[in-house]
C-alpha cells in the first residue's frame, strides 16, 4: 500500500510529537529523582544532629568510657525523635572541663570534683564564674587515687627522689597526685607517659611507680599479676606515720583498693587504704529553650528515667555509686536535673531507703527475711540502725 506525501507527513507529525512526550517525561523523572535524594540529605541531617548529645571523656581505659559506653547502650534511639548518645575521647582531668566550656559541638563531659576549685585557683579572672557556665548533672562514681609500685618501694616514703609517672600534663591525675604529693612533702623525678607506656616502664625498673586516678578496677592494671613484681602503695596513717594526712583527707574522701577490683595484685581479706575523688556528669549551661538545652533536658529525663537499667550486672559495677540526688558543694545543679528530682521526689527517697536497706542486710549476719512478719521485725531493726548511722555522720 503507497502513502501520500500528506501521510507521511502526518506520521512523522506524530512520531515527532511521541518522541517529545517521551522526552519531557524522562526529564522530568530525572530531575525528580535529582531534587528527592537533596531533601531526603537536608531532612537526615537535620534529623541526626536533633538527636545527638556528645560527651568528652577520657582514654579508652578510663571508667568514664565504659559508663558512657553504657548510657550509649541504653539511652540510644535512633528514630528522628529519638536520643543518640556520642562519646568523644579528650585528655581528662582539667582539659574535659575546659572543652565542655570551650569546644564547639561538647555538650557534656565526666569530670571531677575538684576540677572547678583548681580552674578558679589557677585564673579566677578566666573561671571565677565557671559553676554558672558548666553546671553538674549528676554524681557519678568515685575515683580512686592508686599508686602502683615496685615490690621493693614498700611505701610513699621510698618513693623520694625516685622516678614517678603523674599521667598526662593537666589529668585529672597530675592534678590530684600534685596535691598529694605536696601535702606528703615529697619529692620525686615526674614523668608524663600514658598509662601503657608507663605500665611497661614500672615492670621494667625504669619507673619507680605510676599513678592513676580513676573508678577501680582500672582495666590496665586489671591484667597485672603478682609476677610482674608490683603491687599499691597504701596511703593511711599507719604507714605514713611521720606525715600530716589531715590536709588530704579534709579534700578528699577515704577509700580502699579490694581484692574484687584487683584479685591478681591484692590477697583476700586485705584491702589497701586511699583516698578518692567524686566524678561528675556536667553540662554546658545553654540558654533554656534553645535546641541544645532541649536536648539535654531529653537527655536528663531519659537517663533519670532509666536509671535502674544501669544497675544490671552487665554493666559497670561502679554504676551502684550513682548517686542521682547527692548534692555537690562549690558546683550548681543543673536546672532540668534539680526539676526531674523534684518531680520524682518520692520515688527517690523509697529508692534510697530500699538502697539503705539492702547495704543494712549486707553488712548484717542475717539472711533475707522470708515471711512479712520477719521482713517488718527486720525493717523496724534496720530503722534503728540507720538512726545509730545518722548520728555519727
Amino acid at each position: 500500500m503507497r502513502i501520500s506525501s500528506f501521510g507521511l507527513r502526518i506520521h512523522f507529525a506524530f512520531f515527532l510529537a511521541a518522541l517529545c512526550s517521551l522526552f519531557f517525561i524522562g526529564s522530568s523523572l530525572r530531575l525528580a529523582q535529582a531534587e528527592e535524594p537533596y531533601a531526603s540529605y537536608e531532612e537526615k541531617k537535620r534529623q541526626a544532629n536533633d538527636i545527638a548529645v556528645n560527651i568528652v571523656v577520657s582514654g579508652l581505659s578510663c571508667t568514664c568510657a565504659r559508663f558512657t559506653e553504657d548510657m550509649r547502650n541504653v539511652l540510644n534511639d535512633l528514630r528522628p525523635d529519638g536520643l543518640r548518645i556520642l562519646p568523644v575521647l579528650g585528655v581528662g582531668g582539667l582539659q574535659n572541663l575546659k572543652d565542655v566550656l570551650f569546644l564547639k559541638g561538647i555538650d557534656m563531659g565526666v569530670v571531677d570534683e575538684d576540677n572547678a576549685r583548681f580552674l578558679k585557683q589557677r585564673d579566677p579572672r578566666s573561671y571565677g564564674n565557671i559553676e554558672q557556665r558548666v553546671q553538674y548533672i549528676t554524681k557519678l562514681y568515685n575515683s580512686e587515687f592508686q599508686v602502683l609500685a615496685r615490690n621493693d618501694i614498700k611505701s610513699y616514703d621510698d618513693l623520694r627522689g625516685k622516678k614517678v609517672n603523674f599521667n598526662l600534663k593537666d589529668s585529672q591525675t597530675e592534678v590530684s597526685a600534685n596535691f598529694v604529693f605536696e601535702k606528703l612533702k615529697l619529692d620525686v623525678v615526674r614523668s608524663n607517659y600514658d598509662n601503657d607506656e608507663a605500665i611497661q616502664k614500672v615492670r621494667t625498673g625504669e619507673l619507680a611507680a605510676m599513678i592513676i586516678l580513676t573508678g577501680a578496677p582500672q582495666a590496665s592494671f586489671a591484667k597485672l599479676k603478682a609476677e610482674d613484681g608490683v603491687h599499691f602503695l597504701a596511703l593511711d596513717k599507719d604507714q605514713l606515720a611521720g606525715h600530716d594526712l589531715k590536709p588530704i583527707f579534709d579534700y578528699y574522701l577515704p577509700a580502699e583498693l579490694t581484692p574484687e577490683m584487683y584479685p591478681n595484685l591484692i590477697p583476700q581479706g586485705t584491702t589497701v587504704p586511699t583516698v578518692a575523688n567524686r566524678a561528675l556528669l556536667v553540662a554546658y549551661s545553654w540558654p533554656e529553650n534553645s535546641p541544645r538545652y532541649k536536648k539535654l533536658v531529653k537527655f536528663v529525663r531519659e537517663f533519670f528515667g532509666k536509671i535502674d537499667q544501669f544497675h544490671d550486672p552487665a554493666r559497670h559495677p561502679k554504676w551502684k555509686e550513682v548517686s542521682l540526688s547527692a548534692e555537690i558543694p562549690g558546683w550548681t545543679r543543673f536546672k532540668p536535673a534539680t526539676d526531674w528530682l523534684a518531680e520524682h521526689r518520692t520515688v527517690m527517697a523509697q529508692q534510697a531507703q530500699q538502697q539503705d536497706f539492702n547495704a543494712f542486710i549486707a553488712n548484717s549476719d542475717k539472711s533475707a527475711p522470708r515471711t512479712q512478719a520477719d521482713r517488718d521485725a527486720l525493717f523496724r531493726e534496720f530503722l534503728q540502725w540507720r538512726d545509730r548511722q545518722a548520728r555519727h555522720q
